[in-house]
């Protein structure tokens, strides 16, 4: 998978020696050579449409159903990066500083809530670009350990999006599919959504009780560069999350919300927070499309995995769907996972359901397994905070197993 974008602006109060955590220091640390893993993948692709490995019928059948996915991501990304600009990112810290009084319990519990409504409302992608540099953020202004806030909030941004079908581009692609069975989506995901947050809140309580004890006093918070523009950007924010909650295509609302927000940063002559150049991640989204194209074209590999899920509708045959999938989107992408063993749900919803659990709340073991978790990943280097893989791994082996068990027996026992 590709090694991150460009190093963009951090988050104010954000910078290198300020505080514990695994920091990076910048100033003894070489610029690491990036990989063009985003050109090899596009070759691949290339290749596989040239080639006729993937037809035609099924080139143009795969964009019209992931194109608005990766035109999502895309305009979610400059509403992040424009945001950051606005300084929205320092005032939410300060706010979150000010709420918690001091008690390091608290501020967690506030990034718990946070993490969870925001993956709930605004997607998991959302979370991952918009609430990372706050949470590190937060965590240094108060002289917190940030790892530990910024493993929770990927942590949430995976096992929390079941919860609204705009929550994870998984649950749109399957929306329909379940609209079409006759089936309502928050009828039959409310209870596993639950169960899977239910058990990251404990298991996470359990391993940082420690470093979520104690006190702390509060720095003083830099003040924003343009009260104005800080306004309109909430704003901008608010009416983006109303616009997912009513049903507004994600897409356009995210591209309308960037198209917004770059007017008003211009109008207001306010500088871009990085190169245009740099405001889409674009070498992510490649490969990410290069992955859907490789997966489908990847006939035997689809026929294989089918047949690794089975079939039926009992609690061992939708457990054994939900592992497959979690194993599949940890070794590839939960996306192509995803589209690779729709087939095998044949349109049931409990198989549909199990099939967004495996692909939904278990992608935890591999910094690939979800886009939300490149995304985090990638936010966290760039604010300067360096995660080793071995630390997301550890995370998942216990979490991963866990959230997957309990929300498949939370489908069984509300279905």
């Amino acid at each position: 998978m590709p090694q991150s974008e460009p190093s963009r602006g951090a988050e104010p109060g954000a910078g290198p020696g300020a505080g514990p955590g695994g920091e990076v220091d910048v100033a003894s640390s070489p610029p690491r050579r990036a990989r063009p893993w985003w050109a090899l993948a596009l070759v691949a692709a290339v290749v596989t449409i040239a080639t006729g490995w993937l037809p035609r019928a099924d080139t143009v059948a795969l964009a019209e159903r992931t194109g608005p996915i990766l035109l999502f991501v895309a305009a979610l990304t400059v509403v992040a990066e424009l945001c950051a600009g606005a300084g929205l990112f320092a005032a939410a810290a300060a706010l979150a500083a000010r709420l918690a009084r001091g008690r390091r319990w608290a501020l967690w519990a506030l990034v718990i809530v946070l993490a969870t409504v925001s993956t709930a409302v605004l997607s998991l992608d959302t979370t991952a670009v918009l609430l990372t540099p706050v949470v590190i953020a937060l965590a240094r202004r108060t002289g917190t350990s940030p790892l530990p806030f910024a493993l929770a909030v990927v942590a949430l941004a995976n096992t929390a999006s079941l919860v609204l079908p705009v929550s994870n581009l998984t649950n749109l692609l399957a929306d329909h599919a379940l609209m079409v069975a006759g089936a309502s989506y928050l009828a039959l995901m409310w209870a596993p959504a639950l169960a899977a947050i239910l058990v990251t809140v404990v298991v996470l309580g359990l391993r940082d009780r420690r470093a979520i004890g104690g006190r702390y006093v509060t720095a003083p918070a830099p003040g924003a560069p343009d009260e104005t523009l800080l306004r309109i950007t909430a704003a901008v924010v608010a009416v983006m999350a109303v616009a997912f909650v009513v049903g507004v295509e994600p897409a356009l609302a995210a591209l309308a919300a960037a198209v917004v927000l770059l007017v008003a940063t211009l109008a207001r002559r306010r500088p871009l927070p990085v190169p245009v150049g740099d405001l889409v991640p674009w070498r992510t989204l490649v490969v990410v499309a290069a992955l859907f194209v490789v997966i489908a074209a990847a006939h035997q590999i689809g026929d294989a995995l089918q047949v690794a899920a089975g079939t039926g509708h009992g609690p061992l045959d939708l457990l054994r769907l939900a592992a497959v999938a979690a194993l599949a989107s940890n070794a590839v992408n939960n996306l192509p996972a995803f589209l690779a063993l729709d087939p095998a749900t044949t349109g049931d919803p409990l198989r549909i359901a199990a099939l967004l659990i495996g692909s939904g709340v278990a992608p935890l073991l591999t910094p690939w397994g979800s886009l939300a978790t490149v995304l985090w990943w990638q936010r966290c280097r760039q604010a300067l905070l360096d995660v080793p893989v071995w630390t997301i791994v550890r995370q998942g082996l216990v979490l991963a197993p866990l959230a997957l068990l309990a929300s498949v027996g939370a489908l069984l026992l509300a279905g």
